[in-house]
């Protein structure tokens, strides 16, 4: 017998939207806890209150805007796309130059974050957003959410044409 968890229309297949949105919310939280360290002192870190307009300042903004508008879903998509951008930057000014592997440069969090930000950039931000409530929904959702299925006939799978 089958798990129903890993079967075409599944339980993973129908909650994978809201996992989606999930995944947003989880990151977003632990990124704009950077913005608040760098322009909130909030938790203090030796990178708080950076000089207004020095690299670190523009970033601490960057996160704790970016953050905040990724966690409730609104622009996700460029959001994202900048915040990616940020990390990559983050990624090879800051981490790289002190040594080659990540785990040995601290710059793994830069890589998961730019990753991660990609992936909302063409998967959107899922159901549970404000693009998703303001805005086309299946824009929101992405084309293989659950969403998407139930409004045009059912869970459609990778190996069926889209409509």
């Amino acid at each position: 017998m089958e798990d129903p968890i890993f079967v075409e229309g599944g339980w993973a297949d129908r909650w994978r939207p809201q996992f989606l949105s999930i995944l947003r919310i989880i990151t977003a939280l632990l990124f704009l806890q950077h913005g608040t360290s760098k322009i909130l002192g909030f938790p203090m870190s030796t990178a708080s209150f950076p000089p207004p307009w020095t690299q670190f300042w523009v970033a601490g903004m960057m996160e704790l805007i970016g953050g905040a508008l990724l966690l409730i879903g609104l622009f996700s998509r460029p959001v994202a796309l900048l915040l990616a951008g940020e990390m990559a930057i983050a990624y090879w000014m800051v981490h790289a130059p002190d040594n080659f592997f990540p785990a040995l440069n601290g710059g793994e969090a830069a890589i998961l974050f730019c990753f991660i930000f990609l992936y909302i950039v063409f998967a959107g931000p899922g159901p549970w957003s404000v693009d998703c409530k303001i805005g086309d929904r299946r824009k929101a959702a992405g084309p293989d959410s659950y969403y998407e299925g139930v409004h045009h006939g059912g869970v459609r799978s990778d190996r069926e044409p889209a409509e």
